[in-house]
């Protein structure tokens, strides 16, 4: 396996610039997921990364060496698509063979490799069959099976899961993980969904207009989010952004909301601002408890939506809608008037012109 790295990687068509400098580094054995809204850049940034689009700037390094003018078939690199892309005329077997016969690779070393991939991904029975006479995860098991006997450097994944309904995606995403840890390959994963990138990345790299806006391990991301993009965008239900005005009081530091309710500042934003300066007042919904009258902040339930284990209300806080996560279930109903307590221990402070966060 190996590294690669990314430096100052720009891509433009025509006049419009697409990525915008983006330095990476994924370390060798890393599963390292691009994630970010539709149209960041994060595929354009993957398929450049393939050899699949010329960079238009900056470098791109696979195991040190400098890959910019190499053709895909020279990186050593191994895609799975969104679309699977077999042949419909060719068996799983012939399908995972494929870039192996084009090789001119001894036969018996093909039947090798194949036996290996089809047994580690549970093929072994379907080898016979045609792409039309499987499942989607089945199909999506032979893509990553004609990567895998490649035996590439990296792996390099385009939003695989994304044509699969929700429940074979929670398991696709644990077989994945699974196959990463037994390969221990070094991987390259883009997706549009926020829950994938936090369950299977070992570094996140957070995409939005052709940048990075944060890059870390999963739970460092969730818990220090640099700005509000990376606040509001990890995290399912998203974190409640509440606009406020920070004042310096003889009590310490806090921040006034439109309805009158003052609140203490995060412990790490202490200090920090200007009194006066416009603030967001940052929360997540499971950091939220059910305060008696006149304590907290006050809301008006709007939905309620009991799931099982958790119960998610969500409730209007002025004009700014909010969601609480509570563990407990709740007799409310919409109308109900509500009061809601952020633990003081977790909230975040940003900026409202620049947008990051005020922390020390």
């Amino acid at each position: 396996m190996a590294s690669v790295q990314l430096r100052a990687v720009q891509k433009s068509f025509g006049g419009t610039q697409v990525i915008r400098g983006v330095d990476v580094e994924v370390k060798d054995g890393q599963f390292v997921v691009l994630v970010g809204p539709s149209g960041c850049g994060k595929s354009t940034l993957l398929r450049m990364l393939a050899g699949l689009e010329q960079i238009s700037g900056g470098e791109i390094l696979i195991d040190g060496r400098v890959v910019n003018t190499l053709s895909p078939k020279a990186r050593d690199v191994a895609m799975v698509f969104q679309n699977y892309a077999l042949y419909p005329h060719m068996t799983v077997f012939d399908n995972m063979a494929f870039s192996l016969m084009l090789a001119q690779t001894d036969r018996d070393e093909i039947r090798k490799r194949v036996d290996q991939a089809s047994e580690i991904l549970g093929l072994s029975q379907l080898l016979k069959r045609y792409p039309r006479q499987l499942s989607g995860g089945q199909r999506q098991r032979v893509a990553m099976g004609r990567a895998i006997v490649r035996n590439p450097q990296v792996f390099l994944f385009d939003e695989p899961l994304s044509n699969l309904d929700a429940k074979l995606r929670v398991q696709m995403r644990a077989e994945i993980r699974a196959l990463h840890q037994r390969l221990q390959a070094t991987s390259v994963y883009v997706t549009h969904d926020q829950i994938e990138a936090m369950t299977m990345g070992d570094l996140i790299v957070v995409m939005n207009d052709g940048r990075v806006e944060q890059q870390g391990q999963p739970l460092d991301l969730y818990d220090r989010p640099d700005n509000l993009f990376v606040a509001s965008f990890i995290g399912s239900p998203t974190m409640n952004l509440l606009p406020g005005v920070l004042h310096r009081t003889t009590e310490g530091d806090q921040v006034h909301f439109e309805n009158g309710t003052l609140l203490p500042v995060p412990r790490a934003a202490s200090g920090l601002g200007q009194d006066g300066q416009k603030v967001i007042y940052g929360v997540r919904p499971e950091h939220m408890s059910m305060a008696t009258s006149g304590h907290g902040l006050e809301a008006v339930v709007t939905v309620v939506e009991p799931t099982g284990a958790d119960t998610e209300v969500h409730a209007r806080v002025d004009s700014v809608d909010v969601v609480a996560v509570f563990r407990e279930r709740q007799n409310l109903h919409p109308g109900d008037t509500v009061f809601l307590a952020p633990d003081p221990a977790f909230t975040h402070l940003f900026d409202e012109g620049s947008g990051k966060a005020m922390r020390q």
